[in-house]
């Protein structure tokens, strides 16, 4: 490479945007004038370009995205769906008895329904992690090589890492919390410390994240873009952290039950929150397919 082909590629930074104290979307000016558009979500997720995928030929994009095995991306939204469809099924037979009698499923059947899907959901939190911990820095400055991957790494300062770091680590507070419902015998003190506080602990990291998340994308910690593919991916997925939120705050086990159904209401918030989190993975796949991801 020539002195002045290294000279075209500089990049002066002429606008920073995003929610504070994070930068999410970057504008340069290359020497030759032409601007070049980076943002957070994209260069995380390995997306080309920065422009919004837009919801126009959504039906086309879902039959594309359906099988592309060699992006990670499709893998993250996969594994995620299968591990909501799993805390789904978990609802219904709660919310539906007869589902249950009819297909034979005790309680601890049931519970090992969560847990099972709770498994898929700490595999692709991790998977989301580890591409967020190797996205590197943009500009390069000029680094060559190819950089060692890192499992974890540590980039508290990155809007998208500490969002999937949140909901790594909330989604291990469900393994445990799944895993120990699965004890028997246990009095409400017991269940409350096993079950309901990394529980609610998770819930809340997850609500962290989603809220992390939907900031990227939008570029502000609340934003309106519903023709933005991407918008809508983290937006319902923060509908679902809502559900997960509200489901923990009724999970508590009392002394004395409470004159209202609070197992039902629960169950029902869980159910909306996986349902949250299942379109939004399913979204992830036509996401990955507009922008020719591999």
């Amino acid at each position: 490479m020539t002195s002045g082909s290294r000279h075209d590629r500089r990049l002066d930074l002429v606008e920073a945007t995003g929610p504070r104290p994070f930068r999410t979307r970057r504008v340069y000016r290359r020497q030759d004038g032409s601007r070049h558009v980076w943002e957070s979500r994209h260069h995380r997720k390995n997306l080309p370009g920065a422009e919004p995928t837009r919801l126009a030929g959504l039906g086309g994009l879902l039959l594309r995205g359906a099988w592309n095995p060699g992006a990670l991306n499709w893998w993250i939204g996969t594994v995620f769906a299968l591990g909501s469809s799993l805390f789904m099924l978990g609802c219904l037979l709660i919310l539906v008895p007869g589902l249950a009698e009819q297909w034979s499923y005790s309680e601890h059947q049931v519970n090992m329904v969560f847990f099972a899907g709770s498994i898929p959901f700490t595999t692709a939190a991790y998977l989301q992690l580890f591409q967020a911990a190797n996205a590197g820095d943009f500009p390069s400055h000029g680094q060559g090589g190819s950089r060692k991957a890192v499992p974890f790494g540590w980039r508290p300062k990155d809007i998208g890492w500490l969002s999937c770091a949140l909901q790594f680590m909330g989604t291990i507070l469900f393994n445990f919390n799944t895993f120990d419902a699965l004890l028997p015998g246990l009095d409400w003190v017991e269940e409350d410390l096993v079950i309901w506080v990394p529980n609610f602990a998770g819930s809340v990291l997850f609500l962290g994240s989603g809220h992390l998340a939907f900031a990227e994308a939008g570029h502000a910690h609340f934003s309106w873009q519903p023709k933005n593919l991407s918008w809508w991916v983290t937006f319902i997925n923060l509908l679902g952290c809502i559900g997960f939120m509200i489901s923990a705050v009724f999970a508590v086990v009392l002394p004395t039950p409470p004159v209202f159904d609070a197992v039902t209401i629960s169950v029902f918030f869980t159910l909306l929150g996986a349902t949250g989190f299942l379109v939004g993975s399913l979204l992830m796949l036509p996401e990955t397919a507009a922008t020719g991801e591999a």
